[in-house]
């Protein structure tokens, strides 16, 4: 009961510090990105013959740095011998570990790498930042020839490329959008593109009692925001029905997920990882895996890129915007007429009770879940 009370009071303390977090900088970005915006000199106009580094902006969340990835090995298959480097923040910035041809990575958020990238000069600076100031301004106090981003409010006036962005199609297209200016695109339909570092599943085995074969189904029940999150009790009962089909099942997740994980756990002979893997870490478990299942989240985009099958509830997230493709993912969605209701990162409060994630039932989820397990069984 001890446990289970720090555990909560864990998740709740990590989960403010991030709220809190992201309400001051969007505050910022509002206030003062706004008025920096509107005084900035606009850039002057080059194109670039060469390329010889290239400087990619990704504040945000764990799911856009992991669709950006196809942007980045495009870029080093056009351009082999030039450094690409990345302005991230803490919380997303381990996902270019998965990144082999990423070099040095470096986040806005510890103020002394942020320095060193305005002392720095490029040939290209990329800000895949879709909506906020800010990130738009330091591509414009970096030294570079060309500043591409997209175009989605007065932030297009620091760019000397602006590019329009769309609410209707995939972000890995959004995001090859943003290489039109140097004549490349992003194939669509690309297998696996994450890499796991060597070694990392190996430790993994010898410290958490994972068996090396893996073929394990995978339940996250996290997400950014509480709307995208559907229950600990509901997941609970997809792992049961899982386990009477005689699979193994693994539950990941972060600090704040430790308390909806030991839920789900609850009477069932699962390993339970919440909390104790970092991200990479757990992108290795993913790698090893049959199945994900997940509401809208950064790891389900993870799976995607490590060649996972999945199932994903989708609610308040726009799914032609976020949600994976193919024969080998699932959403699930009700389609409420107000729903999605997410634009640019902000969900405004519900009045109908999370009703798009709150009436999928657990049912719903497992029939689908098996039924994509069989369809990879047939196939292998």
């Amino acid at each position: 009961m001890k446990r289970r009370f720090e555990a909560v009071v864990e998740a709740i303390h990590v989960r403010g510090l991030v709220t809190l977090k992201i309400q001051i900088l969007k505050a910022l970005d509002r206030i003062i990105g706004g008025l920096l915006v509107a005084v900035v000199p606009v850039p002057r106009v080059r194109q670039k013959s060469t390329v010889r580094s290239v400087l990619v902006v990704r504040p945000g969340g764990i799911g856009d740095a992991v669709l950006l990835v196809p942007l980045l090995q495009r870029i080093n298959t056009a351009y082999p011998e030039a450094s690409i480097e990345i302005l991230a923040e803490k919380r997303n910035a381990d996902i270019f570990r998965l990144c082999p041809v990423v070099g040095e990575v470096f986040r806005y958020d510890i103020l002394p790498e942020f320095l060193r990238v305005l002392r720095r000069r490029y040939d290209v600076v990329i800000d895949s930042e879709q909506w906020h100031r800010l990130s738009a301004l330091t591509v414009r106090f970096v030294r570079s020839e060309m500043k591409i981003g997209f175009a989605t409010n007065s932030r297009k006036r620091c760019f000397t490329h602006p590019i329009a962005y769309r609410h209707d199609e995939y972000e890995l297209q959004s995001f090859s959008n943003l290489l039109r200016p140097l004549g490349l695109n992003v194939a669509q339909d690309k297998g696996p593109f994450l890499k796991i570092p060597e070694g990392v599943f190996r430790e993994l085995t010898e410290k958490r009692s994972l068996a090396e074969e893996g073929g394990w189904v995978v339940i996250f029940p996290g997400a950014s925001i509480p709307e995208r999150r559907w229950g600990g009790q509901k997941f609970h009962e997809v792992a049961r029905g899982v386990l009477e089909q005689g699979l193994r099942v693994v539950i990941v997740g972060g600090l704040q997920d430790v308390s909806e994980a030991e839920d789900i756990a609850s009477g069932l002979d699962v390993v339970n990882l919440a909390g104790r893997t970092d991200l990479v870490q757990t992108a290795a478990i993913l790698g090893r895996s049959v199945l994900l299942v997940s509401g809208d989240s950064g790891l389900l985009h993870v799976a995607v890129g490590l060649g996972v099958p999945t199932v994903s509830i989708f609610g308040p997230g726009i799914e032609k915007k976020w949600a994976p493709k193919g024969r080998e993912h699932r959403v699930i969605n009700r389609r409420l007429p107000c729903s999605p209701c997410t634009r640019f990162g902000y969900t405004p409060k519900c009045e109908r009770h999370v009703e798009c994630m709150n009436g999928v039932d657990a049912q719903t989820v497992l029939v689908e879940a098996l039924e994509l397990l069989l369809q990879g069984e047939e196939r292998a």
